[in-house]
């Protein structure tokens, strides 16, 4: 009996550009006319170019020529800005109005940083603190937040101002996850740095307040803010604190340890507070955030029956593929969700392989991805334990271990002495 396949893939539709003569006149008089078309697809104006960031230059896909190129017409524009006095930011920035906003606030505050002034010459530790600031603002970067503050050796960030995601309180404790392992790798300080992170999700009033002070504008007002830095001191050396609302946003994306309810000084009200444990091992964005918790569904009846005769068609041996296009939030993954269901009592192998906007600079993370799963790999798990189960998998599949195993180990980081990493170039793997 020939193998039945049928390939489900979605798509979500972006907006057509706009053309903007400013953007136009700025990009041919740096030099950089060749990127028009690429900032009227992603619909970037003058007003929106100071608050790029080296995140968003890089999802642009542009050379690293290019990129340098852009970073200094970037800078010189903030800098004139500047200098005649006016903000280099949107008008959000710039304008009296405060607006309303629901932030997620992220206290970050570094562990045992008094014991290093007494151990540490000011110089070095001078440079020390601007090596953590820098590992830290390089992970913030990368997960779309925005550092309010430098408060000594800690900082605070939001998650959803000036620029707002659907995710942000996803994106905060993946970024929390990140700072905790990159400030061990501080090459200056005498031993791995330590950091207490607290994270509460809330509605501010964040805007312009006050003038004189460039910190002014972007400090958010609310309670939002006084509960992160609680929760922050709440927290042992590389635990992440959570309140209860930014728990409710995760669904089943983390795993937790409740801490129970909490008496926080200057809040008025118990809070409950939760500690992130790791990254769950979910299949989906979609699972992890409805898990069994799936209303019915309704008037899809159609596309299931689309989806139903193409199945029956891949069955008899005729390879379909089904494209489901549109934009977010219209039922995708919920229809997918339902052909799954319709079809588990057949015999079948599901592969499933998603895309992940945290990990725009890693092509195979798809992949990487199920081999994790597949192998069921544990945070925090030895090399050679994961080479064990690595070792399992591809038997159990019937791969031949000598020339496969050392290929896959390169591609999942599993460098060890069994396997050494291999010295080839992305093409020839």
């Amino acid at each position: 009996m020939s193998r039945a396949c049928i390939t489900i893939a979605m798509n979500r539709t972006c907006p057509k550009g706009v053309e903007m003569s400013e953007i136009h006149d700025w990009l041919d008089r740096h030099g950089l006319i060749q990127l028009v078309d690429i900032f009227e697809r992603e619909q970037i104006d003058l007003a929106a170019v100071p608050t790029l960031s080296e995140a968003d230059l890089k999802d642009l896909g542009l050379p690293v020529g290019l990129r340098g190129k852009l970073r200094a017409a970037i800078q010189a524009l903030r800098d004139a800005a500047q200098l005649s006095g006016t903000s280099p930011q949107p008008e959000v920035l710039s304008s009296r109005n405060a607006e309303r906003r629901q932030l997620t606030v992220l206290f970050c505050d570094l562990v045992g940083s008094t014991a290093l002034t007494h151990e540490i010459d000011p110089e070095p530790l001078r440079e020390l603190m601007q090596a953590y600031q820098q590992s830290c603002s390089a992970v913030i970067d990368k997960y779309d937040g925005h550092v309010a503050q430098y408060l000594g050796d800690g900082l605070m960030v939001y998650f959803g101002w000036p620029k707002a995601h659907e995710d942000d309180a996803e994106r905060a404790i993946r970024a929390s996850l990140e700072i905790v392992d990159a400030v061990k790798k501080v090459l200056l300080a005498p031993e791995p740095l330590r950091v207490r992170i607290g994270i509460a999700t809330g509605p501010v009033v964040v805007g312009e307040t006050g003038a004189g002070d460039a910190s002014i504008p972007k400090v958010a007002v609310g309670e939002t803010p006084n509960l992160a830095a609680r929760l922050q001191a709440l927290s042992e050396p590389d635990q992440i604190v959570i309140s209860l609302t930014t728990h409710r946003l995760l669904g089943a994306a983390f795993e937790f340890a409740d801490l129970g309810v909490k008496d926080l000084k200057g809040i008025i009200e118990p809070v409950r507070a939760f500690r992130v444990l790791r990254a769950a091992r979910t299949e989906g964005r979609f699972d992890a955030a409805h898990g069994a918790n799936l209303i019915s569904l309704v008037g899809r009846e159609e596309e299931i029956d689309l989806f139903m005769r193409r199945w029956e068609q891949a069955k008899s041996g005729e390879g379909q593929m089904v494209l489901i296009g549109g934009e977010p939030g219209i039922g995708k993954s919920r229809i997918t969700r339902a052909l799954r269901e319709r079809v588990a009592g057949e015999p079948h192998v599901r592969l499933r392989y998603q895309c992940s906007p945290f990990h725009t600079n890693s092509a195979l993370h798809p992949i990487i991805e199920h081999f994790e799963r597949a192998a069921a790999f544990i945070r925090d798990e030895a090399v050679e334990q994961k080479l064990d189960k690595l070792e399992t998998l591809l038997r159990d599949g019937g791969a031949d271990i000598p020339s496969t195993a050392p290929l896959i180990a390169t591609m999942l980081s599993l460098s060890a002495e069994r396997y050494p990493a291999l010295n080839l170039s992305p093409q020839k793997c």
